[in-house]
């Protein structure tokens, strides 16, 4: 008996294949339709958006929306100035990005290099435990703890201001870099440490010279993962930073983000119809263009590290 026909005798029958194909055939269409829920989703929320921001530009105007630098939708005259709400968020993501970024790396390095095993074990999952906190609590514990601490050294903060609700939400992102920068050094080869040692790097020379060279499209990539969350943060930033749109540049003073404007609007003081609703959904589309900017530059950054570190 040769292997042909051996291969014919081991093919099921007729009925049997058949059943096989229409069962595929059902499995991949239901899997399809799960799969296409997302991408159905995503386009319902950008029709959503769009048509309200397009009624919204009608009455208000791209050049006062886009440039105005006073945000009063409450107060006649009303005005709808993106930029203070902009400034606002901005502040949030630049302070906790500074504060973030560098224990991060410092934290993935430790986690890589200095602990142990067992320490390890306890280490990393308490870390990431503070994803896991809600947020409204890093909301209270910068009101209550770190506002008050500030005002002893600094009295001129006001009780809501951004430098605390910065510092918290750098807190809140910094499970995604440690564990993100961690994640890189480890898939780094030993050759390449190996190797700069052998050539005579000192150990901090072979940290900062060559694993942080390698692997800085992945900390780049966090960085934007972690910019993402910081932009869209909501609980915490509307209990610490205040419910004021000020365009200034003083850290200690009260703001308000896009986010803390959303959730104020959203309340009940912005009846259906109205240019108040549609600046909600004005608001959402700045929001939300620019954390697809920012997921697309960290997608993009994390598939170069992929290649660079497999080239390594």
């Amino acid at each position: 008996m040769n292997v042909k026909t051996i291969a014919v005798e081991q093919r099921p029958p007729r009925s049997a294949r058949g059943l096989l194909f229409r069962n595929f055939t059902l499995t991949s269409v239901v899997l399809s339709l799960f799969a296409s829920v997302g991408v159905f989703a995503t386009c319902a929320i950008l029709y959503i958006i769009s048509s309200e921001f397009s009624v919204f530009l009608q009455h208000v105007g791209a050049a006062e929306f886009f440039f105005g630098t006073r945000w009063e939708p409450f107060m006649e005259p009303r005005s709808f100035g993106i930029l203070p709400l902009l400034a606002g968020t901005m502040w949030i993501v630049v302070i906790s990005t500074i504060f973030a970024v560098p224990v991060g790396v410092m934290i993935g390095a430790y986690l890589h290099h200095f602990c142990g095993r067992k320490r390890g074990l306890w280490l990393k999952p308490s870390l990431e435990i503070l994803a896991a906190i809600p947020t409204v609590v890093y909301g209270f514990v910068a009101v209550t703890l770190i506002t008050p601490v500030m005002k002893r050294w600094l009295p001129e903060t006001e009780i809501f201001n951004a430098l605390s609700a910065g510092l918290v939400v750098g807190f809140m992102i910094l499970p995604t870099i440690s564990t993100l920068v961690h994640d890189a050094l480890i898939e780094i080869p030993k050759r390449v440490r190996e190797g700069a040692f052998a050539l005579g790097a000192y150990p901090n020379e072979v940290f900062f010279g060559v694993e942080i060279r390698a692997i800085r499209a992945r900390i780049f990539a966090a960085v934007i993962l972690s910019l993402s969350r910081a932009f869209g943060e909501t609980m915490a930033v509307t209990l610490a930073a205040g419910a004021h749109p000020n365009l200034t540049w003083n850290p200690l003073e009260s703001i308000q983000t896009i986010t803390s404007y959303i959730v104020q609007a959203s309340m009940g003081d912005a009846p259906h119809g109205t240019i108040i609703n549609s600046s909600i959904y004005a608001a959402s589309g700045v929001l939300f263009f620019v954390t697809l900017v920012l997921n697309l530059l960290a997608f993009t950054w994390i598939k170069r590290q992929k290649i660079g570190i497999s080239q390594l």
